[in-house]
């Protein structure tokens, strides 16, 4: 809403500054110094990036830390960049590839991954804003292989892409809608 630009991926650095997978530009391209990463950064491809309903920013990937702390593929920054210690510790076994938040700031998210906290979900979850997994949406055996995308629609159902032909044990080549539950 500021107009910045968040940038990630499989970034070394960014016009010659280190960028550490996330860099955030002013609206003129220039790096915005305000945005700070003290540390590492990421140790692994950012994959998506959001920005949620109360301002701060949720970082999808590759990476299993964030300036040195434990952060498994799924992180919230504040908006100066640094760690929000709101959002709970979680582990996810492979990657997240996208996420889409909801308008009461759930989040969904999607990608090549079989468990969230040690909860089955095969490469899709809804998770809560603090990061706690909601238990309410049940994908059953999910999507047999990769979802990497994943958009909401004004009526709540979700429309989910990728290189799955089965979801929850029924014939879906590489899109589905999903209910919300």
């Amino acid at each position: 809403p500021d107009g910045k630009i968040l940038v990630g991926g499989n970034l070394i650095n960014f016009n010659g500054q280190p960028a550490n997978n996330i860099v955030r530009l002013n609206a003129d391209g220039s790096i915005d110094n305000t945005f700070i990463q003290q540390g590492s950064g990421f140790n692994g491809v950012v994959r998506d990036i959001q920005l949620d309903p109360a301002g701060t920013i949720i970082v999808a990937g590759d990476f299993t830390s964030y300036n040195g702390t434990t952060r498994s593929r799924l992180a919230r920054l504040n908006g100066d960049g640094t760690l929000n210690g709101s959002f709970i510790p979680v582990t996810i076994n492979s990657a997240v590839t996208d996420i889409a938040i909801q308008t009461d700031g759930k989040i969904l998210i999607s990608g090549w991954f079989l468990r969230y906290n040690g909860v089955a979900r095969k490469n899709i979850a809804r998770i809560n804003p603090d990061g706690s997994l909601d238990s309410s949406f049940d994908p059953g055996t999910g999507a047999n292989s990769l979802i990497n995308s994943t958009a909401l629609q004004s009526d709540g159902k979700i429309i989910i892409g990728g290189w799955f032909t089965r979801y929850d044990g029924t014939v879906r080549n590489y899109i589905a809608r999903v209910n919300v539950d």
